[in-house]
């Protein structure tokens, strides 16, 4: 695994020019690395090389000259210790078919939090099935954590999980990122960062539309509680550790999501509330919205696998099927009661602690 690379420093090459791949090469650059981004247009990565700033992704910070933008990936990836991959989940399959040959010996990093729609994979499988493929061998990694990319490019402290089952990679890649204002820990846990990270997209929309509603915060409250019991069933069910839920990339990300107006998924449940139609919402974004094709991908799971998922289930009703936001509500409010952890442990709800 190289080593070295511009300047000297540690190099890390950033794939994918939205608001999270920029900030994640402005958080490598904070770090001491050498970054190269990587656009797809090379008029983009001439224009960004010229301004110090991404067309894609108005920041409203400069890129410094650590960062250097390019379009030719395989000068991007070449001696890179970790490659990082931030593209629309929708995407990652083609952008991992391309990225395969340029691995070399670096750790790669997801950063997308989706599943993919129809095959229902999460990205680190993806990135797997497609390197596979390739006859390609390299350890790959998740990132996740409550992390809204203006926050996180603006310098202000956060703090994120670097997912891996070789804990050398994680940690490498871990090393390499932290720096002033950004702290990463580590996980072997790759399932539940994943799903954790996922997820929580769904929920912020109804989170949004319950915030657009003016439902308070008691049901707030309420909603995030039973949201993260409904990530974690679904977690679990497809092989994730519990206890991971409680941790940054599950119930951090998920405060963070649904509770700030910079989330994008939260903004198009405050439009969907509005009356917006979704495409409608989808359109003001003037971004993608993750909880959209998460959710569609997460209601197929739950059916597969006969998982109970409320939520998603009323969302989907309302992103999908043209129900009402407010018929949604009223729906969950109905439910036939029963006991606050049914679906963990016991048949009758009541956790089993051994050990």
């Amino acid at each position: 695994m190289a080593e070295t690379g511009l300047g000297g420093a540690a190099k890390v090459a950033v794939v994918g020019t939205g608001a999270w791949g920029t900030t994640l090469a402005l958080v490598a650059a904070r770090a001491g690395r050498a970054v190269a981004l990587w656009f797809r247009d090379p008029d983009a990565a001439r224009l960004c090389a010229a301004t110090r700033r991404n067309p894609r992704a108005p920041l409203g910070v400069p890129l410094p000259p650590a960062v250097g933008p390019t379009a030719d990936l395989a000068h991007a990836c070449a001696d890179a210790s970790v490659i990082v991959v931030a593209v629309p989940s929708r995407a990652m399959r083609e952008n991992a078919r391309r990225l395969a040959p340029h691995v070399g010996g670096a750790v790669v990093v997801s950063a997308t939090k989706g599943l993919e729609r129809g095959s229902l994979r999460r990205m680190t499988e993806v990135i797997d099935e497609e390197f596979a493929a390739a006859g390609v061998s390299a350890p790959v990694c998740a990132l996740s954590g409550p992390n809204l990319a203006a926050e996180v490019a603006r310098g202000q402290p956060a703090v994120t999980v670097v997912a891996g089952r070789d804990r050398a990679a994680a940690a490498r890649a871990r090393d390499l990122l932290m720096g002033p204002g950004f702290r990463c820990y580590t996980n072997t846990d790759v399932v539940g960062v994943e799903m954790g990270g996922a997820l929580k997209n769904v929920i912020a929309i109804g989170a949004g539309i319950g915030d657009g509603l003016a439902a308070g915060d008691n049901a707030k409250a309420a909603f995030l509680t039973r949201g993260i019991a409904e990530i974690a069933r679904l977690g679990v069910a497809v092989g994730a550790e519990p206890l991971t839920f409680a941790g940054l990339s599950g119930l951090g990300d998920l405060v963070a999501t649904c509770a700030s107006p910079l989330s994008r998924n939260n903004r198009l449940g405050r439009a969907l509330a509005a009356g917006r139609s979704l495409a409608e919402a989808e359109a003001s974004l003037g971004q993608v919205a993750e909880g959209v094709p998460t959710t569609e991908a997460a209601y197929a799971l739950g059916r597969r696998l006969g998982v109970e998922l409320p939520i998603t289930e009323q969302l989907y009703a309302v992103l999908f099927g043209g129900k009402a936001p407010e018929a949604a509500i009223a729906e969950m409010m109905r439910r036939e009661p029963k006991d606050e952890f049914a679906g963990f442990g016991r048949p009758d709800g009541e956790v089993t602690i051994t050990g």
